[in-house]
């Protein structure tokens, strides 16, 4: 395939979780201050190389659907109701995905710790391969067990060599998982690389990661929520975003959400605030959860002449979704005109209130390119950003401070 593939991915959280004895399925219990439903969900919405994600929940928690699956994320998220069985609610899902798909990735709602290297690597594999399970070596000697008056007989020991305990997300072409939920039939297994097996086609193996942990019993859960769980988000992330325009007449400076001033304005499709659009690529580069480009494209008419401050907001809203509160950033203007100095603390109390911090989380600079190149001449203007994300806290935020135009 010569263009990146489309990729649609399935959340399976259908099921109720009986083994685990909680008081609700164990798809909305907690980890961390987010529930392994959202936590699920994000290592797919998050994704830069994932386009759409389809979660299969139970049909009596469709209404309302969970505060986690209406966020903001970056790819579209919809929800189906699922069925009876594990293949009856990707079959559900899989009925709506995309008439563009070319991969369609299955994950289960019960594994929230798997990595953005592992999604990617399962994309590149279904691409090639037609259909592949992560799975991680048995690293134990296995014993087949017989019952037998009352007890448990060793029947034969197994070469772990060539035994694998399979994860998820497990990947297909759109066309050979279609072809293996065509002929499932009445008999249940239980992944989806078992109904490819089933139907006669070849499934690759790539390797999964010990982080990548399914929950199922009340020991899991309180392992997963131990305070050094596999998997669990690292305590900080930085990012940086840069920006430049053109300086051109008859446009509005904008900078920061402050109309400044001046006899040109900066050239562009929304209204071309640099220093918005560097602390956006700043905070989703930190989340490592694509770029402005990506949530807001110039070829799409709903932007035009959009307000930056609006824009950053949602990407805010993502990296929200991702787990995670902006700490601070720190902003460097370059232009050779007019100064910024009069602006700077509108400026900073306008991205305080965007990105939810105090205004002192918040530094905007002004500097000079020494009358080199087009910002030396005059005839553009550039921008630097620098955010730190810190790993989201259960407890409420204190509230920040209303924007100044």
């Amino acid at each position: 395939m010569s263009r990146p593939p489309v990729v649609s991915a399935i959340l399976a959280a259908g099921g109720a979780g009986a083994r685990l004895g909680a008081d609700r399925p164990k798809q909305f219990l907690d980890i961390h201050g987010r529930s392994m439903l959202e936590l699920s969900l994000a290592a797919l919405a998050t994704h830069p190389g994932v386009h759409e994600v389809i979660v299969a929940l139970p049909a009596r928690h469709l209404d309302p659907a969970p505060a986690c699956l209406t966020a903001a994320w970056p790819c579209r998220v919809t929800a189906v109701a699922g069925g009876e069985r594990r293949q009856d609610s990707v079959a559900a899902a899989f009925a709506v995905v995309g008439a563009t798909t070319d991969v369609v990735l299955v994950h289960d709602a019960a594994r929230p710790f798997a990595s953005a290297d592992l999604v990617s690597r399962m994309i590149a594999a279904a691409a090639e391969s037609g259909a592949a399970v992560p799975a991680v070596p048995v690293a134990d000697t296995v014993k087949r067990g017989e019952a037998r008056d009352g007890r448990t007989w060793v029947t034969a020991t197994l070469p772990r060599t060539a035994l694998f305990l399979a994860q998820t997300p497990q990947a297909f072409t759109r066309t050979v998982l279609a072809s293996a939920l065509a002929t499932a039939g009445a008999e249940s297994v239980t992944d989806e690389a078992g109904l490819v097996e089933r139907a006669g086609g070849a499934v690759q193996i790539v390797d999964g990661e010990a982080a990548n942990v399914k929950i199922t019993t009340a020991a899991d859960l309180a392992a997963a929520r131990g305070p050094s769980a596999a998997g669990a988000l690292p305590a900080f992330r930085i990012g940086c975003g840069y920006d430049l325009h053109r300086l051109v007449p008859d446009r509005a400076l904008v900078l920061a959400g402050v109309r400044i001033p001046f006899e040109l304005g900066l050239d562009g499709h929304s209204d071309a605030d640099i220093i918005c659009h560097a602390v956006t690529d700043a905070v989703l580069g930190a989340a490592a959860i694509g770029d402005i480009g990506r949530l807001f494209p110039d070829t799409d008419a709903t932007w035009k002449d959009a307000d930056s401050l609006e824009l950053l907001g949602s990407a805010v809203a993502v990296v929200h979704g991702a787990g995670f509160r902006v700490g601070n950033v720190d902003v460097t203007v370059i232009a050779e005109r007019p100064k910024l100095l009069p602006h700077l603390a509108a400026m900073r109390a306008n991205l305080a209130a965007v990105l939810q911090v105090e205004v002192a989380s918040v530094s905007v600079k002004g500097k000079t390119n020494e009358r080199v190149d087009s910002m030396g001449r005059g005839e553009s203007m550039a921008c630097h950003a620098v955010a730190l994300l810190v790993r989201a806290a259960s407890e409420p935020r204190v509230p920040s401070p209303e924007p100044r135009r």
